[in-house]
Parts: C-alpha cells; structure tokens; sequence
C-alpha cells in the first residue's frame, strides 16, 4: 500500500486511477504516463498511478492543497467525451455520479474523503467516456484519440492547482 507521511507531500497530486488491463478503464494510468515528462523534476506536482487501490490512496490525498483526478467513468454521454470538473463542488459531485469499472473509483475515494476530513482546499476531475471495457492494453480508437486534448487539459489544470497551492 502506498503511504505518505502527513505534511510531507508535495502540494498538487495529480492521481490516475483505473485498470490498464481493462483497455479504457485505464485512461487515468495512460494520462498520467504521458504527463510523466512534464513534471519530473517538479517539487510541487506530484504524479500517483493510483491503479484500482481505491480507498488505500486515502492517504495520498490528506494533507494535499490541490488533488486532480484522472478516471475513465460512464456518465450516458458518448465514447470519448471527456468531462471535466474545475470547481470543488461540481468535481465532487462530477465524480460521484460517473460509474466505474473498478472498486474505489473517484466518487468513492472522494466521499470517504469528505468523512474523514482529508478532502483538499481545491479539487478537479478529468474524466472520459470509455468505449472498451474488455481485457486488453489498448485504449479504444474512441478513448485513444481524445489523449491529446486531455493531455492539454491536464496540464492546463495543473498550472491553475499549482497557483492556487502556491497562494494558500
């Protein structure tokens, strides 16, 4: 199980959650791949393939300014849609509604948060559509096509968590 010690953490965790064996189910493990050269150096982002650990990333997120989760959700849109959630309340609630193919999904891990009093000060979601949820490595050609654009989204996210961290 991953653990940090209160206080330690870097102030804006950026944490991917899903399956990667599960094709679309691992967009948030995928995204976080591709962010990995951004921030490899940087004292302040820090980035967490949450895999499906579920409620065991508790602890990732307590003590945290600013929290942005990447997760593939079903929310009735179509494959590929990417929703995204700036503010506290609509990313809570965001998340919350979305299902997931994995047990400690986004909404799950946020509102065990929300009990114990570990939510951070700012919180964003960006989660997609699946098209694939079957056993294999690849995203779908749906998921796959929108990684750009969420990439894009993502560290434009970062940039506005890292300044909100950076204030408080």
């Amino acid at each position: 199980m991953l653990t940090v010690k209160h206080g330690s953490a870097k102030p804006v965790l950026v944490l991917g959650l899903g399956n990667l064996l599960l094709r679309d189910d691992g967009f948030g493990p995928a995204l976080i791949e591709r962010l990995q050269p951004y921030f490899k150096d940087s004292d302040e982002v820090e980035l967490v393939d949450g895999g499906t650990i579920g409620l065991g990333l508790l602890s990732l997120v307590g003590g945290r300014r600013a929290v942005l989760i990447l997760d593939a959700f079903q929310g009735g849109k179509p494959a590929g849609t990417i929703h995204c959630y700036r503010d506290f309340d609509t990313a809570l609630a965001g998340a919350a509604r979305g299902r997931s193919a994995h047990e400690g999904n986004a909404g799950a891990l946020l509102a065990v948060a929300a009990l114990t009093g570990d939510l951070p000060e700012r919180l964003a979601v960006i989660g997609i559509e699946p098209s694939e949820i079957s056993t294999g490595y690849e995203l779908s050609a749906a998921v796959a096509q929108r990684m750009e654009e969420a990439t894009a989204l993502a560290l434009g996210l970062v940039a506005e968590l890292r300044e909100v961290a950076a204030c408080a």
